[in-house]
């Protein structure tokens, strides 16, 4: 027996038919979303976009511009960090987090959750260590893709839907209607000057919520390909 479960990996939102045997399903997967698991409550605020779908302007003077957000998110070629997850059931997990653009990323798992993913640039696999799997995905349906892509303009390459400035955090929300399974949104949160990206909130076509905070983030530090590399031999 087989049945379709749905996984948020990492943040980066794709919606997988993953098939998994019934022997697997009596251990709920660290990513699933089971029936029990409710959308997180605490949704950032969206603001109305203007016509053509234009960021509405922060009502603060000093808040930053979009065009401060593309220029950070394009000068951010390559990075090393740790993450920590928040799945809409609650599951916190924790990582290493490498990315190096155009298209490469890559996410490990801290144990006990079995997972890796990683992106070559072309590609997004999802593979269990655990379970000896791979599952493989087109990259372009990620609803992060746009952070990995060579350049950026989230005027032109994203549905803007808000950008203002709360507390000490500008918040940039964007949707993306090309993912697997349907329209994803994306909350990023900076800092209020735009010089480091704190974290991100994907919001997937059921309505569920992925939290993915960074920190120890080093720029410096080019990750090697090794770090990038599917193995298309081995995939199920």
């Amino acid at each position: 027996m087989r049945r379709q479960i749905i996984l948020t990996a990492c943040g980066l939102g794709f919606a997988a038919l993953a098939a998994t045997p019934l022997a697997a399903q009596q251990t709920p997967h660290p990513l699933s979303i089971t029936p029990s698991a409710k959308p997180s409550a605490a949704r950032p605020a969206i603001s109305p976009t203007t016509p053509g779908g234009t960021e509405t302007a922060a009502t603060t003077a000093a808040a930053p511009s979009i065009d401060q957000v593309n220029a950070y998110l394009n000068g951010l070629t390559q990075l090393t960090g740790n993450f920590t997850q928040i799945g809409p059931d609650g599951a916190r997990t924790e990582g290493k987090l490498y990315m190096r653009r155009p298209g490469k990323l890559r996410f490990d798992y801290n144990p006990p959750s079995p997972l890796e993913i990683v992106a070559d640039g072309k590609s997004v696999i999802l593979r269990d260590r655990r379970l000896a799997t791979q599952d493989l995905y087109p990259l372009g349906q990620t609803p992060l893709k746009f952070l990995l892509a060579d350049h950026l303009d989230l005027r032109r390459d994203v549905v803007l839907k808000s950008a203002k400035l709360e507390g000490d955090a500008f918040i940039v929300v964007i949707e993306d209607r090309s993912t697997f399974g349907g329209t994803s949104r994306v909350a990023l949160y900076f800092d209020s000057k735009v010089t480091s990206l704190r974290r991100w909130v994907v919001t997937d076509p059921q309505g569920y919520d992925t939290t993915v905070m960074l920190s120890n983030l080093d720029t410096s530090r080019r990750p090697d390909d090794k770090e990038f590399v599917i193995d298309y031999q081995r995939i199920l």
